[in-house]
């Protein structure tokens, strides 16, 4: 018994875990906030609560708060999937991309990386930094100054985007995340031109390069629609590489 506990919007990374758990035979449960007793006043604490006395076995939770899903291991009896915490991290995105790369490249080892974007509130950029260190990753960081991590791994270094991108194995654009900013942080009518991936920016790559993005994609800002589907584009191999990896993950934690 799973339930999908999700306290922030999400489109693949819920659905595709109720697709794995599915294909795995489990049964699955779908929470929904605006729907819950959380909009009568019951805390969260009691509404997870719930779901341990119900028999839940398997609570995979997307949280605002960086720390809370951590926190809830000493908490309460089931096992805990980290779908998404707040601005610090998201491993099961992390490893499906690891997934989509070592099978589109052959190997994680020593590969040259570029992720591009709004890194500084992006959970899935850490994540990668982080799991990318461990096979010797070379790491370009690309952005505007203010989205960009104030303490940079000795892994990563700080570049220009049309001088990493034509060095990279793998080029990962990052959503530009409107709810965190205002107009005068990110100027989204020379995003693209100034970050973002068009036609001019795809010639740079390498032949053998490919293009990342965990989405959702705000087209014509990370990327230009006409390139979303580019012949070296991943991104919807991502996706889909995401039902694998997590029904890898929960057959793991059911063994």
């Amino acid at each position: 018994m799973i339930a999908n506990l999700f306290f922030e919007n999400s489109t693949r990374t819920k659905f595709s875990f109720e697709i794995a758990a599915k294909r795995l035979g489990g049964n699955i449960l779908n929470f929904n906030t605006d729907s819950s007793s959380l909009a009568k006043g019951e805390s969260l604490y009691d509404t997870i609560k719930t779901f341990e006395s119900l028999g839940v076995e398997i609570g995979i939770i997307r949280h605002s708060d960086d720390s809370y899903i951590e926190s809830m291991q000493e908490i309460f009896n089931f096992s805990v999937v980290n779908a998404g915490a707040g601005k610090f991290e998201h491993p099961s995105q992390s490893l499906l991309d690891l997934y989509t790369i070592r099978q589109e490249i052959g190997t994680l080892e020593n590969l040259t990386v570029t992720i591009c974007g709004d890194i500084k509130n992006s959970r899935v950029a850490k994540s990668n930094i982080n799991a990318l260190e461990k096979f010797g990753a070379k790491v370009f960081l690309c952005g505007p100054d203010d989205l960009l991590p104030k303490e940079i791994p000795s892994h990563c270094e700080v570049a220009k985007i049309d001088e990493a991108i034509v060095k990279s194995d793998v080029v990962m654009f990052l959503r530009v995340q409107h709810e965190r900013h205002t107009d005068s942080e990110v100027n989204i009518k020379t995003y693209n031109q100034n970050y973002g991936l068009n036609d001019k920016r795809v010639e740079l790559l390498k032949d053998s390069a490919i293009i990342m993005h965990p989405g959702p994609v705000n087209r014509d800002v990370e990327i230009a629609t006409h390139l979303v589907e580019h012949e070296k584009s991943r991104i919807f191999k991502q996706m889909e590489n995401g039902v694998y990896t997590r029904m890898a993950i929960l057959e793991w934690i059911v063994s």
